[in-house]
């Protein structure tokens, strides 16, 4: 596929995007806190939601412009799975890595279960303490959306301690900004979710981190751009300066470490992430043991390929519930040519 791109200016002056409050929104608010957007000729609001499946139905309801997307809902949304088909591109990556698997404190103390290099041992020794003390009621662990890379991290980690989803514990979805508030009150007892969720646990007290999705997936894609295939196709040009504004923001955000400071300094203001930032002195980028990325050598740029891992598990639940999978369909949520057109490569 060839996309054109007219050198006129963008079709919408005004559009809006959807965020989660996650770190990995950060290239979204730095484009419009330090002007990248601006200088492309958008004006962008940034609405805040807080599940993904309102970003989901507002995008595909044309409620939302685009959103900050999970890496696998383009191919979910455009496979139908969770809600009628709405084909969904993925024409910029906005992260890599950043996800926590968190006990909470209790849970952790109990079973032993404790961070190392190796995410399979903290996965043994819950799997160790529940198969001796069978608990009366089963640990309830959280994820954020069913089509998730969280999810599919979760899964393979019990998998990892030879923990059964239906027998030893019970997995739940809740919205990120739900987590940390429903594991200090009981209502859960671990969540897998993106930063800053796992380390504000552990810096108020009521989790501990045992894993992470960087262990588990190294250098996964994580957030997405989203766009319908529809919007792309009506508005190109759009499209094009929205790209360019997001890589500029990624440039300026890996320039110095003065910049990360400033992006967390934006990040903490109240419409954006707010009080969940507060634990961070800087906007940390790529440090042990969680790897986040928001930049770096064609970090942005989307393939099919990257979206291999997280796509085995959607093809999978597909086929169990009696479809087809077209192998097409990855190649066109993923394909880097948007991408590739608007920045010149």
């Amino acid at each position: 596929m060839t996309v054109h791109i007219d050198s006129t200016a963008p079709e919408l002056e005004r559009l809006t995007l959807g965020f989660v409050p996650l770190l990995d929104a950060v290239l979204l608010i730095v484009a419009r806190e330090r002007g990248c957007f601006a200088a492309q000729g958008l004006d962008v609001s940034l609405s805040r939601e807080n599940a993904w499946a309102t970003v989901r139905d507002k995008v595909a309801a044309g409620l939302l412009d685009g959103a900050q997307m999970l890496a696998p809902m383009p191919l979910a949304m455009s496979l139908g799975l969770g809600r009628a088909p709405c084909e969904t591109l993925a024409p910029l990556l906005l992260g890599c890595n950043g996800n926590t698997i968190t006990l909470s404190d209790a849970l952790s103390q109990e079973s032993g279960a404790a961070l190392s290099e190796d995410p399979a041992s903290s996965a043994l020794a819950l799997g160790d303490w529940l198969r001796h003390q069978r608990p009366a009621i089963r640990p309830r662990l959280a994820m954020v959306y069913p089509y998730s890379c969280q999810h599919y991290q979760l899964n393979e980690w019990l998998a990892l301690g030879d923990i059964s989803q239906s027998r030893d514990v019970e997995l739940v979805a809740l919205p990120p900004p739900r987590m940390v508030e429903a594991l200090r009150d009981g209502q859960i007892d671990g969540f897998c979710a993106g930063e800053p969720w796992g380390t504000l646990a552990r810096h108020c007290g009521i989790g501990r981190l045992v894993a992470t999705g960087a262990q588990l997936w190294p250098d996964h894609p994580e957030k997405v751009l989203g766009v319908t295939r529809s919007w792309a196709q009506r508005y190109p040009a759009t499209l094009a300066a929205l790209l360019r504004a997001l890589r500029d923001a990624s440039v300026w955000l890996s320039a110095s470490p003065d910049h990360l400071r400033q992006a967390r300094d934006w990040l903490a203001l109240p419409p954006y992430l707010d009080r969940s930032v507060r634990h961070l002195e800087t906007l940390v980028a790529d440090s042990a043991p969680i790897h986040q990325r928001f930049f770096g050598a064609n970090m942005l740029r989307p393939t099919p390929q990257a979206a291999l891992h997280f796509a085995s598990p959607i093809v999978q639940h597909l086929e169990q519930q009696g479809g087809r999978f077209d192998p097409a369909l990855l190649t066109t949520c993923y394909s880097p040519v948007h991408f590739d057109a608007a920045t010149h490569q």
